[in-house]
């Protein structure tokens, strides 16, 4: 019994060193990629590029590159203004030509921008009498800034309510003054003539310029 034991190993070993040469002999094809572990510092360097990466604000134009947004000055209100005429430009043919002068008697800059609405009234507190002023759109408009105590212009005619004769001649104590887009207005006293019917036009206005 114990002779035949000893003739099995050499067998057995046999068969062990041919099982590694076959193996040895199927690894000589193609190299594969390799895909060992990775090593502790490169996990830890990839984990933080992504962590950069993920953190990382998009690019966005710089302070200097944005359009301003500030805000211009307000438009100039009733509240804020005070009002006389200059008919030192005379007239022709029945009319007056008066400049329209409003300054500016608040303590912030404000703007005058286009056409006043102007009519004739019985009062400071009365209703308008007739037609309100036309305007006369010869000259562009303008924006005109007005620093406190400064004033803008604007060519105001009145015509002569007796060349009329359908005209119902009324008496007016003076002009209505509402600045542009502005819903409150200004009473310059002024008395003169007026026609009580609304499709005569006595007064025309133009646009402000600066004086």
């Amino acid at each position: 019994m114990r002779s035949q034991r000893i003739k099995h190993v050499p067998s057995l070993a046999t068969a062990t060193v041919a099982a590694a040469l076959l193996l040895s002999g199927c690894g000589g094809g193609t190299p594969q990629a390799a895909t060992g572990p990775v090593s502790p510092t490169d996990s830890a360097s990839a984990s933080a590029s992504a962590t950069e990466s993920s953190a990382s604000p998009s690019p966005t134009s710089s302070p200097s590159s944005q359009a301003s947004t500030q805000a211009g000055p307000a438009l100039c209100k009733a509240d804020s203004l005070t009002a006389l005429t200059d008919a030192s430009g005379g007239g022709a043919a029945g009319s007056v030509y008066m400049q329209l002068i409003l300054s500016n008697s608040g303590t912030e800059p404000c703007l005058l921008q286009g056409f006043a609405g102007v009519s004739l009234t019985a009062g400071a507190d009365g209703e308008p009498i007739g037609a309100a002023a036309t305007r006369d759109e010869s000259s562009p408009v303008a924006d005109v800034l007005l620093a406190p105590g400064e004033a803008g212009t604007a060519v105001l005619r009145y015509t002569q309510a007796r060349n009329y004769a359908d005209c119902k001649v009324v008496a007016a104590a003076g002009y209505r003054i509402y600045p542009p887009n502005d819903t409150a207005s200004l009473f310059l006293p002024q008395p003169t003539d007026a026609c009580s019917n609304p499709e005569i036009s006595l007064l025309t206005i133009g646009a402000f310029e600066p004086k």
